[in-house]
């Protein structure tokens, strides 16, 4: 068993903390974004058991590169090149339309390492609870139903890799239908 290194944990907390701090989800409370990925490490941690450091780490970078001024580069230095490679495969490319991304999402998935399936189902999970019970505020029914259509196509693709988490998620999608349809 790997030694678990919470040092590396808090480093990644803190530094995403500071790389997000002026954003804010677009909720009714406009959340602080730091606690998504927060949310993130969390349920693979609770769910998943997942207790692999550099996927923790990871899951509280995932959103880094996408959304705030961190390069590749910064996250090797800080984190290491594995803690790197899963944030990078997380990641959609930014120069990208908002639907070309969702399409890649999608295809990319088959092709995702272990560790980044973990991180892409505890975002989905964490943003699926979010589009049922605390969705952004210029969201219509019909997006969130779309949202939740599209989530599913990007964890089918994934590899099977946490039955735990693959079948919260699946839960989570069936409660949305649920309460939205």
């Amino acid at each position: 068993m790997k030694h678990f290194n919470h040092r590396l944990i808090l480093k990644a907390t803190s530094f995403s903390a500071k790389k997000h701090i002026k954003q804010r989800r677009k909720d009714e409370f406009s959340t602080p974004y730091i606690n998504h990925p927060v949310s993130v490490a969390l349920v693979i941690a609770d769910i998943g058991g997942v207790d692999d450091t550099e996927v923790l780490a990871a899951a509280l970078l995932h959103d880094t590169l996408e959304g705030t001024e961190t390069t590749p580069e910064e996250l090797e230095n800080e984190f290491g090149k594995k803690v790197c490679q899963y944030v990078l495969e997380v990641s959609d490319d930014m120069n990208l339309s908002k639907e070309e991304r969702k399409v890649k999402q999608i295809e990319h998935a088959r092709h995702l390492s272990e560790g980044a399936v973990l991180i892409k189902l505890g975002d989905k999970i964490s943003n699926v609870k979010d589009v049922i019970n605390n969705p952004p505020d210029d969201w219509s029914l019909n997006k969130r139903i779309e949202y939740l259509v599209w989530a599913e196509k990007v964890i089918d693709n994934c590899p099977k890799v946490n039955d735990d988490l693959e079948n919260r998620f699946k839960e989570l999608v069936k409660k949305g239908y649920e309460v939205l349809v």
